[in-house]
């Protein structure tokens, strides 16, 4: 393999990383305790890149993205994140004209997201453009408290009845926000808005929903 670009995520950084989150704070503190064995599955992937470059001098490169969704993304209620279970929550309760939906945590984490087409660019232009040993993080560079997130769902799926937010159900970290300064630096800026990319979430799931019936 001549060139790997390495899948990190934002969870390897630090439970109380100071925000927006650098490059540079890897490793600096302890990770967040839900997210724990996954984040260190992901920084042993980045330690073999920095190994294979070292010893054999291969052009590998670790990018760090920040939360992911978007077309095909997973929508198991035991396996999915945030935004995608969001939206089956909001659809789903439409459709069966239910006046509540429970949403976990206290609605007050702040997490960044870009959709998965901006991803894919982003990995195409970094294989291209980037050769550096020192990981990138990609994103947006701006974040959206959960409770804000889920607001602009239940509309964009008109849902118009309660959100309970279950205080007993952990929020993960607190803030997840990262400093994309080194991206935009090389050039590479995502397109796709929040509110775009959930109107199009919504309709990937209302898809899904009507081959499944």
């Amino acid at each position: 393999v001549k060139k790997l670009c390495f899948l990190g995520s934002s969870c390897i950084y630090p439970r109380d990383c100071p925000q927006p989150m650098k490059e540079e704070y890897l490793l600096t503190g302890p990770l967040e305790p839900t997210n724990e064995g996954y984040a260190l599955a992901k920084i042993a992937g980045l330690k073999m890149v920095e190994f294979y470059r070292k010893q054999y001098g291969l052009p590998w490169i670790s990018v760090m993205p920040c939360n992911l969704y978007g077309t095909n993304d997973s929508f198991d209620p035991l396996n999915s994140h945030v935004l995608s279970a969001l939206v089956k929550n909001f659809v789903d309760a439409v459709d069966d004209e239910k006046k509540d939906v429970t949403i976990w945590g206290t609605g007050i984490a702040r997490r960044e997201f870009m959709h998965v087409d901006d991803v894919a660019e982003a990995f195409l232009f970094l294989m291209e453009q980037y050769d550096s040993a020192r990981i990138i993080n990609i994103g947006w560079g701006e974040d959206v408290s959960i409770k804000n997130l889920a607001a602009v769902i239940a509309e964009k799926a008109g849902f118009q009845g309660n959100l309970i937010w279950d205080k007993s159900r952990p929020g993960g970290m607190p803030r997840k926000c990262m400093d994309v300064s080194r991206m935009k630096a090389l050039g590479y800026f995502p397109v796709i808005t929040l509110e775009e990319g959930i109107e199009n979430t919504i309709a990937d799931y209302k898809k899904l929903k009507r081959k499944n019936i």
